[in-house]
């Protein structure tokens, strides 16, 4: 897209789906009567398993009503929030096995192909798929969030090799490597199965009927990796996310969702964080950009003038995701480890900005105006579908 037209004011239409899916969620409710779940501090998990796994799926659509056991205190809203708190922050502890984080330097979640080692784990599943969707669907926020392609899986929408970037990095390097070189000039020898290893047993995978004995070559290799793709982000876990959506479906309808992308579903799950614009300015680092530069104080005077949503949005749109670690913007981790916020100079000023989420970097075009810059990056956050997010 060139810079030629003037400035398209930003819209974001994030509220208007958000006012529709409350109202799809207010028809739906149940009116009369709440529902009543009592449970330990010290038991949370499994006292709350215990009592929403055995309730029909309707019949949660009522008012919760939440009381801790020996505590008094009417729940007008407060201790809803808190019991999503916590048991969220239980129920996605990787230690329970459901769950697992993506990578070593990437603190979301994803589905853990072992999670078979606790023979019920179908039911917590389900059971998972129950709760996030109520907090959806009664508007509480959750403690910890998925990664951005489950998110897509909860929207149907298709995963492409570009979202395993952030989740398995050499996964996608050796795709990548398969799809740019010749495999018979490398002398390269692949077939259409993959072998994986889970509590250590080695399977392999047929990626299509009689895989095994189909090789790969320059002819049939955009099919080999388009299949290997999707078996990557289903591998040992097809049964647990079938478990899980059907547990979902049962408080809300994925079709209620249709018009969310995923990273507007991450934010109604875990909302949005107080962002210290000087936290993120004082841990920022430039390549080919000086402080000083104009173009990176207009950045900065964008990052102040957008609202709490937007801001949300760009540190999405730079590192894949909108939460922030407990230390802040100096705690940000990359594909490496540690990884400051990095703003590079890179491309023309007809360039719409670039982001490479496993570095945590912003390429920045050097645009001549505030006006064009606000416009270029705006629509970047918002389109990161249609533009170079890597």
């Amino acid at each position: 897209m060139t810079s030629g037209s003037a400035s398209v004011p930003y819209e974001r239409s994030y509220q208007w789906k958000f006012g529709q899916f409350r109202h799809i969620c207010g028809r739906a409710s149940l009116a009369q009567g709440h529902i009543k779940i009592c449970v330990s501090r010290n038991s949370v998990f499994e006292d709350s398993f215990n009592q929403i796994i055995n309730v029909p799926a309707q019949e949660l659509r009522r008012r919760l009503f939440i009381t801790f056991k020996g505590e008094e205190g009417l729940d007008y809203g407060g201790l809803a929030r808190e019991w999503f708190f916590l048991l969220s922050h239980e129920m996605l502890n990787p230690m329970y096995c459901l769950f697992e984080y993506a990578s070593k330097n990437n603190y979301s979640l994803q589905i853990n192909p072992a999670s078979s080692v606790n023979p019920h784990h179908l039911a917590y599943f389900k059971f998972v798929g129950r709760v996030i969707a109520l907090a959806l669907f009664h508007n509480k926020y959750i403690d910890k969030g998925f990664t951005l392609p489950f998110y897509k899986r909860i929207l149907d929408k298709p995963l492409t090799m570009l979202d395993l970037k952030s989740v398995d990095e050499d996964f996608y390097n050796s795709l990548k490597w398969v799809k740019e070189n010749d495999l018979e000039e490398c002398g390269m020898e692949l077939c259409f199965a993959h072998e994986f290893e889970v509590l250590g047993e080695i399977k392999v995978h047929e990626l299509k009927p009689g895989g095994e004995d189909i090789l790969v070559t320059e002819e049939n290799k955009e099919e080999y990796v388009n299949l290997m793709v999707g078996w990557r982000f289903t591998r040992g876990v097809s049964e647990q996310y079938n478990a899980f959506i059907q547990g979902f479906n049962e408080i809300v309808s994925v079709k209620w969702l249709q018009y969310f992308d995923e990273r507007e579903l991450e934010i109604m799950l875990v909302g949005i964080q107080d962002i210290d614009v000087q936290d993120w300015q004082a841990h920022t680092i430039y390549r080919n950009y000086r402080r000083s530069d104009k173009q990176i104080q207009w950045f900065w005077a964008l990052v102040a003038e957008i609202s709490d949503e937007q801001r949300s949005r760009m540190l999405q749109f730079v590192t894949g995701t909108c939460r922030l670690p407990i230390g802040g913007f100096s705690e940000l981790m990359g594909s490496n480890g540690p990884q400051k916020f990095c703003i590079e100079r890179v491309g023309k000023e007809n360039w719409l900005p670039r982001s490479h989420t496993c570095f945590n970097r912003l390429d920045l075009p050097p645009y001549r105006s505030y006006a064009v810059l606000k416009e270029k990056l705006l629509l970047a956050i918002e389109e990161t579908e249609g533009f170079g997010n890597e």
